[in-house]
C-alpha cells in the first residue's frame, strides 16, 4: 500500500497544512507567538498509532463477532533519546464490552499486529531529496 501526504508551510510560523489529496488537516507547535491551531508532529504520530489500533481492533472484533462495545487507546511518548536511537511509546488500551480474559488477550495480540505498530517496530528508512525548483 502506498500512502502519500504533502506538508506545506503556511504563512503562520510553525504551522503546516497537510493533505493526502482528499483531506486537509493542520499541524502546529505550541511556541511563543504561535496559534497552536493543531496537533504537533509527535501528536500526529501518536494519533496514527491510536487510530490504527482502534480500527484494527474494531474490524477484528466485528469479523469474530465479539461483544466489543468501545475502544479507548491512550498513547504517550515516555522516552525519546535521539542520541541512543531509543524511543518508547506507551499504549494503554481500554476495551469495553462483554469479553472474557482470553478474548482480551487475543485483542492485545491483534493490537500489536496493527500495520502502524508493525511499521514503528521495524526499521524505518527516510530518504530525503530536494525537489526541482
Amino acid at each position: 500500500m502506498t500512502s502519500k501526504v504533502t506538508a506545506t508551510s503556511a504563512p503562520v510560523p510553525y504551522q503546516v497544512t497537510l493533505s493526502d489529496g482528499t483531506h486537509q488537516w493542520l499541524a502546529d507547535i505550541a511556541q511563543q507567538g504561535t496559534q497552536n491551531a493543531g496537533p504537533g508532529p509527535h501528536e500526529l504520530l501518536l494519533s496514527a498509532l491510536g487510530a490504527c489500533t482502534a480500527i484494527t481492533l474494531g474490524l477484528y472484533a466485528q469479523r469474530k463477532q465479539l461483544h466489543l462495545e468501545g475502544i479507548n487507546v491512550a498513547l504517550e511518548i515516555t522516552v525519546e533519546d535521539s542520541a541512543a536511537g531509543v524511543t518508547r511509546i506507551e499504549r494503554r488500551i481500554a476495551l469495553q464490552g462483554d469479553l472474557d480474559d482470553s478474548q482480551r488477550q487475543r485483542l492485545l495480540q491483534v493490537a500489536n499486529a496493527c500495520p502502524i505498530h508493525r511499521l514503528l517496530s521495524g526499521t524505518v528508512e527516510v530518504q530525503s531529496a530536494l525537489a526541482p525548483a
